[in-house]
């Protein structure tokens, strides 16, 4: 099964220009991707491009991922979440991403901006689908542990298995590996947990 992340090559140019080379792409450039339902993000100059996300190996757990992580932060006052599509500008990119999910505690809120969230939330959360599986392990798993996100959960609705990953010392620590009848827990976000039977139902 393919998993890779459609890129560049197959995106049709606007009229009268060429498309950037990959690694050259800018905050111009992206501005004038069209408004397809396909979602572009380019990080260090690669731009990546993928289909929309199906409803049922994606919307539903990004869903309860929300759900459940809004209530939590909700009722602690522990800051603000937010889902796609919400553009986050890493440090160090022009171009902002869009986690499926991301959350910034209170006492950061400061970088929340006007369009973006300018700096990199506390914990983001990505949802896996055939489209998005490697870009969400390899590229966005770098730009996250750059840009110094504190924490990453990984769902994998078709594996049922939630994986967290903490910020330690500058490289991602994996904190656990949770699977069908087991209980997720956040270290950033302390007293924070999902079972992955309900995120992760069909």
């Amino acid at each position: 099964m393919d998993e890779k992340v459609v890129t560049a090559p197959t995106l049709a140019p606007p009229a009268g220009r060429e498309l950037p080379e990959q690694g050259k792409w800018t905050y111009e450039d992206w501005l004038r991707l069209p408004d397809d339902g396909y979602r572009y993000e380019v990080i260090n100059g690669v731009m990546h491009m993928a289909p929309p996300p199906s409803i049922s190996e994606h919307q539903g757990p990004a869903f309860y991922m929300t759900l459940s992580l809004g209530n939590f932060v909700i009722a602690h006052n522990a800051g603000r979440v937010f889902f796609a599509p919400a553009g986050v500008r890493l440090p160090g990119q022009a171009v902002p991403v869009q986690p499926d999910i991301f959350f910034v505690s209170t006492a950061r809120l400061r970088i929340l901006g006007k369009q973006y969230c300018e700096g990199a939330p506390d914990l983001i959360v990505e949802i896996l689908s055939p489209g998005t599986w490697d870009y969400d392990r390899k590229e966005k798993y770098q730009a996250y542990q750059a840009a110094g996100v504190r924490e990453y959960w990984i769902v994998d609705p078709r594996a049922q298995v939630i994986e967290v990953y903490v910020l330690e010392e500058g490289q991602y620590l994996l904190i656990g590996k949770w699977g069908a009848g087991e209980r997720a827990q956040s270290q950033v976000l302390k007293g924070f947990d999902v079972a992955v039977d309900d995120i992760c139902r069909e």
